[in-house]
C-alpha cells in the first residue's frame, strides 16, 4: 500500500486500479462479471484494474457493483466549521479599496 500524500497522480491510480481489482477477486468476480454488474464494457474494467484510468461515472459504477458505495461517502466530507473559523475566513479575504471620489472640473469664466 503506497501513500498517496507522497504519490503522484498516476500511482495512486494505479494504486485505486489494484485495490478495486483485489475486491473484485476476493469477491470471486470475472471481470466479465463486474462489467455486467456495473453495466460498462469488460476493456472498461480491465483499463481501470491495469492504469486506474477511468471516468468519474465509470469508477463509481464499479465501486456500487463491488458494494463499496459506504466507502464514498467518507472521501470528500467537508469540515464543520464554527462560527468563529467563519468569521475569521470572512474578514482574511480581501477587499477592494474604496474608490477615488472626483474632483470637478472648474469651468472657466
Amino acid at each position: 500500500m503506497i501513500d498517496f500524500a507522497f504519490s503522484t497522480s498516476d500511482e495512486i491510480t494505479a494504486e485505486l486500479g489494484l485495490r478495486l481489482k483485489a475486491v473484485r477477486l476476493s469477491q470471486s468476480l470475472t471481470q466479465a462479471d463486474l462489467a455486467e454488474r456495473a453495466g460498462i464494457s469488460v476493456g472498461t474494467v480491465k483499463s481501470l484494474e491495469r492504469t486506474g484510468q477511468s471516468s468519474v461515472a465509470s469508477l463509481v459504477r464499479v465501486v456500487q457493483a463491488l458494494g463499496l458505495t459506504d466507502q464514498l461517502q467518507s472521501l470528500f466530507v467537508l469540515k464543520v466549521q464554527s462560527i468563529a473559523e467563519m468569521e475569521q475566513a470572512q474578514l482574511a479575504q480581501r477587499q477592494r479599496a474604496p474608490r477615488k471620489t472626483r474632483v470637478p472640473l472648474r469651468s472657466r469664466p
